[in-house]
């Protein structure tokens, strides 16, 4: 469903130039939660982004639900990023002005789409996710758990197979990031989502079912699926 196969992708030029990701090639697994880990600067950040579509790279392919993402249009790639795949920021990024239900509803809006339908879905993903009685406070109503809640809901609206979480619970106290982690690993185990999870949080080593660690855009080591 998702893959990288000897991408490599630099930054600079001349003498400056700099691997981000050096013949780097991996599998995600349907229904896996797979965690990335390694130093700043070891390529985690940029690997997202091209699981995510949001960068190309410089050699090699990348591969979402089995299709060549190169071979695609700029209109094709951003359908695919649109529908299939969902983001997770370590920030939130929600509107201070909107409801948590409107947070929810701004990927429906973007499509053009505020029917019963997609309004009920972001209910009924709100209360899943034990907000069903927040549904119209503002981020500032909330706390920093309740709110990456918020942005979780929002990332599944479309329904997207894939689920990319860079650094979801960098900000979040010892309570709120175990039920982020537990969320994401269920979404992954229950729904069958690919889930990758880019964090230095050791928390997430106890909820993912394999750790990918790299260093200077390499792969240094890949543990099996275990749990």
């Amino acid at each position: 469903m998702l893959a990288v196969e000897k991408v490599r992708v630099s930054y600079g030029s001349n003498g400056n130039r700099i691997n981000a990701l050096d013949d780097l090639s991996l599998n995600f697994e349907k229904g896996k939660l797979t965690l990335v880990m390694g130093p700043s600067g070891s390529g985690k950040t940029t690997l997202l982004c091209l699981l995510g579509c949001l960068l190309s790279p410089d050699d090699g392919s990348v591969f979402v639900n089995g299709e060549n993402v190169a071979k695609l249009s700029p209109a094709e790639r951003t359908g695919l990023r649109r529908h299939q795949i969902g983001f997770i920021f370590q920030a939130f990024r929600l509107f201070h002005s909107l409801s948590a239900f409107d947070n929810v509803m701004v990927t429906a809006e973007i499509d053009g789409d505020r029917s019963e339908e997609r309004c009920s879905a972001a209910r009924q993903l709100l209360e899943t996710l034990g907000l069903g009685d927040k549904l119209h406070l503002k981020p500032k109503e909330l706390s920093g758990g309740e709110k990456q809640r918020v942005a979780i809901a929002r990332a599944l609206l479309a329904n997207p197979k894939i689920l990319l979480a860079d650094e979801p619970t960098a900000s979040l106290d010892s309570s709120a990031g175990r039920q982020i982690c537990e969320i994401l690993r269920g979404l992954a185990e229950e729904k069958q989502h690919t889930v990758v999870v880019v964090s230095h949080d050791p928390r997430w080593t106890h909820f993912a079912h394999r750790t990918v660690v790299l260093e200077d855009g390499r792969l240094v080591d890949q543990g099996g699926i275990t749990k």
